[in-house]
């Protein structure tokens, strides 16, 4: 799947916006992908879930695992095309851990699956988790990598997608500034 498809793809879906945005990360900026609106057909989603899966079939990957709540379904669907496990970290009192009755064995393969990353903050500390298990970490796949590939997730990581979307503190942003109001349309809101 090239690059200009997926894009293609947060287009046709009203996806990509553009205005003034605050991201998860706490960072602002004027682009937003809002991955819930491609990710709402099921057709996009297998198709991107296939693609990523491709990229890690000679990985024998045991489980896929993604961070609360965006990379849900399309951890969901890498998962269904290796005919992997999917299990899913998620925050309580603010650290990122394996709830639910979820657990990975020592030496288990396992993908980290996002939808897109930033900074690489979450699914970074989703690694730490399983890692702190002594789970074998084989990489980490995002559907977009907004970070121009410098987010450092502490895993070899691929994206079907690479933007290089400034991302700036709210003390270095220029709409802030000019006092134009901005939405946070995330997951995450605090």
């Amino acid at each position: 799947m090239k690059a200009e498809e997926v894009l293609e793809s947060f287009r046709q879906t009203g996806a990509l916006l553009e205005g003034h945005f605050v991201l998860t990360s706490n960072l602002h900026s004027a682009i937003y992908l809002q991955c819930a609106l491609v990710l709402q057909h099921p057709a996009e989603a297998e198709k991107f879930g296939r693609a990523m899966a491709d990229k890690f079939r000679a990985q024998s990957v045991e489980t896929v695992v993604a961070p609360a709540i965006g990379g849900l379904i399309i951890g969901y669907e890498v998962a269904r095309a290796l005919g992997a496990r999917f299990i899913w970290t998620e925050r309580e009192g603010g650290e990122m851990t394996l709830r639910r009755g979820f657990s990975v064995r020592a030496g288990e393969t396992v993908l980290v699956v996002e939808d897109v990353v930033t900074t690489g903050g979450s699914t970074r500390e989703t690694i730490n988790v399983l890692q702190q298990t002594g789970a074998r970490v084989v990489g980490a796949a995002s559907i977009i990598d907004r970070s121009g590939n410098r987010a450092d997730v502490g895993a070899p990581r691929i994206a079907l997608a690479t933007l290089d979307v400034p991302a700036v503190a709210p003390a270095n942003c220029e709409m802030c500034a000019r006092g134009v109001p901005a939405t946070k349309p995330g997951s995450r809101k605090s």
